[in-house]
């Protein structure tokens, strides 16, 4: 049964803190809106703000293209089943290139031409930690080692921590999908 109001308020602009607003008013200028889940983790701004620091290091900083992070994203999110995270980041996914024929067929991607050895092994980390964490074999992680240097690992690994998390709490509150120029009041 789908759900018709949140579980949580979202903290409105007028009652954010000033760094909190600050967040905002960036968002609004570089994405057009301020994603729900910014707005309801901003009832704790000490966490919000530091999970919005984390959020762009893994995502602005780094050798990995930010293409292949999203689309590692879109992966862990369609495993989670985390409509609210696959709708955003499908969308981000398609301006960097990707065809939504590639986003609606992850699933496939070991027997697709439509992705490198390098986005196959990454695709495939993005499922072991999703599904189960402890059971990644060593022959994978050489694989990854062949294309992707330690650090390059280590932020693949940070994005697909990162949306496993974001992930579970946004299923769990059932967030919905932001609109455009949502969280300008």
């Amino acid at each position: 049964m789908l759900k018709t109001a949140p579980r949580l308020s979202r903290v409105p602009r007028s009652q954010a803190t000033p760094a909190v607003a600050e967040i905002y008013d960036r968002y609004m200028r570089t994405r057009g809106n301020v994603p729900n889940m910014f707005r309801t983790m901003a009832h704790r701004p000490e966490i919000f703000e530091t999970m919005i620091a984390h959020f762009e290091a893994i995502l602005q900083t780094g050798t990995v293209p930010l293409r292949l992070k999203e689309l590692v994203i879109a992966r862990t999110s369609q495993l989670n089943r985390c409509e609210y995270c696959l709708a955003a980041h499908t969308k981000i996914c398609l301006r960097l290139g990707w065809s939504q024929e590639q986003i609606d067929h992850l699933e496939n991607y070991p027997d697709s031409d439509d992705f490198t050895a390098a986005e196959k092994a990454a695709l495939r980390l993005a499922e072991q930690m999703t599904l189960d964490a402890n059971r990644i074999p060593d022959e994978d992680f050489e694989v990854l080692c062949t294309h992707f240097s330690e650090g390059e690992i280590v932020e693949l690994m940070a994005a697909i921590g990162l949306f496993n998390y974001f992930n579970r709490f946004n299923n769990a509150l059932q967030m919905e999908p932001t609109r455009p120029g949502e969280g300008a009041e």
